[in-house]
């Protein structure tokens, strides 16, 4: 916020015909808002200079956008990026209430699970690998069904499912931990290893670059997949080395071998389908393993002879209570990431690297797609408008939208993760969740400009 602040405040001193509503802009402004810069002569526009957005003849140049107003003029404006801090308040609110439903289904289903010994089991086949990196946790402890849930939701992109099975880990190592405002060795590595995004297949980031028209939509599935799967691996390296933890051990091994080799055949298999039957197989695997798990749980349940309905219920009264307690830490942090964004620092931080690589003679193509890296910790449909922002201005089979595609599906979303998981379990005393999840995300994005200078040029 004290950052945010600075630079409207130099903005508004230095350049005041250009950011003269830059501090209303911050507090009550809306995303798309018209923001009014000035006028300029026609006889100083170059129109063959400018791009062309729409029939309604307005161009763009930067940031900036222009309209004819008149014959002799051009009325200069940009588009509000971001809501302003009254708005913010009020998304934040409907993002918890959104939450409400979503959260009341699924924990409703986990209640019944463990009432059937379902998250049982689900520890036993995973505990040998996660006893190794979560030495803090009981053998067989519910925890790691949970945290297994939420990996495996995770992995399919399936956000909705994977938001409330990770909170249900989240409160299952809360039980665990001994200082309850402070998070724990395993709530970190938990969180951090989530955290990286690691998935399967990215359909979303697929499905827009088919609607934009790309000559191959599926041209960016490898190098995210090895991104991602490179940010990941680093974040475990990280929180281990942080916690002390010995990875080369024989089952840890073998299990992130096992991972390589199934990921390495899904590449493999989807490579071989067109978009329109890779949107349709993710669809189908993603869906038919959500009914898969309902079924499951409900004819344990019945094997078990659990009381389902009951059962149900009460695990759903749980996401009404979680939902509603994130709301004071998503208002926050949402708060201060619209402070970031209004006041113009990042477009700041971006012409400075430009600048930068630009001055020591490096290529600065890969600059142009840093906007989408530099959003995703923050919001991933921020990010996700930056992609296709990127895409429409250099084109989506240009470098620089293959790039971006590539970084949207490298990371997570770290600051909304940090306040929804720990905000649902009170713990204020993050440590260093924040920097190891950064630095994760830095391992990702570095990850995904090498690796579309090798496969884009």
């Amino acid at each position: 916020m004290i950052i945010a602040i600075l630079v409207a405040g130099f903005k508004f001193l230095v350049f005041p015909i250009n950011n003269g509503a830059v501090f209303s802009n911050m507090v009550t402004g809306k995303s798309g808002d018209t923001i009014k810069i000035g006028t300029l002569s026609a006889s100083k526009m170059t129109p063959a200079g400018l791009q062309l957005l729409d029939s309604n003849k307005v161009y763009t140049a930067g940031s900036d956008n222009f309209v004819r107003a008149g014959s002799d003029q051009y009325l200069q404006f940009r588009l509000q990026s971001a809501d302003g801090i009254i708005e913010t308040c009020k998304v934040a609110v409907n993002l918890s209430l959104g939450l409400i439903g979503i959260m009341a289904l699924f924990l409703g289903f986990m209640a019944i699970a463990e009432r059937a010994g379902g998250v049982n089991f689900l520890s036993r086949i995973i505990g040998p690998f996660f006893s190794k990196i979560f030495p803090g946790i009981p053998k067989g402890h519910p925890a790691m069904g949970h945290m297994m849930m939420n990996f495996s939701a995770n992995l399919l992109g399936l956000d909705n499912a994977a938001t409330p099975f990770g909170i249900k880990a989240m409160e299952s190592l809360q039980t665990l931990n001994p200082h309850k405002d402070r998070a724990s060795d395993a709530q970190l590595m938990f969180l951090c290893l989530h955290a990286s995004g690691l998935t399967l297949i990215p359909v979303s980031i697929i499905a827009i670059r088919a609607a934009a028209r790309a000559t191959n939509p599926m041209d960016i599935f490898i190098p995210c997949m090895i991104a991602t799967f490179a940010a990941t691996m680093a974040a475990m390296i990280i929180v281990s080395f942080k916690q002390k933890i010995r990875l080369f051990q024989p089952v840890i091994i073998i299990w992130i071998l096992s991972i390589c080799t199934i990921i390495a055949a899904l590449i493999v298999y989807i490579s071989s389908l067109s978009p329109v039957a890779v949107q349709s197989f993710s669809s189908a695997l993603s869906s038919g393993i959500i009914l898969f798990i309902f079924f499951a749980i409900v004819l344990g349940g019945l094997y078990k002879k659990v009381d389902i309905f009951s059962s149900f219920v009460d695990g759903a009264k749980d996401g009404f209570e979680v939902a509603v307690k994130i709301i004071p830490y998503l208002v926050g942090m949402l708060v201060a990431i619209s402070l970031l964004r209004t006041s113009g620092s990042f477009e700041l931080v971006i012409n400075g690297l430009k600048y930068l690589f630009g001055a020591t003679g490096w290529d600065t193509r890969f600059v142009d797609g840093l906007p989408t890296a530099l959003v995703k910790p923050f919001s991933g449909g921020a990010a996700r408008g930056m992609m296709v922002s990127t895409m429409q201005t250099y084109g989506v089979d240009s470098f620089e939208g293959r790039l971006s595609g590539v970084l949207q599906g490298s990371s997570d979303t770290t600051f909304y993760v940090i306040a929804v998981y720990f905000g649902a379990v009170s713990v204020k005393n993050t440590r260093y969740a924040v920097g190891a999840m950064l630095l994760a995300d830095l391992v990702g994005i570095i990850t995904a400009i090498v690796l579309s200078y090798f496969f884009f040029g």
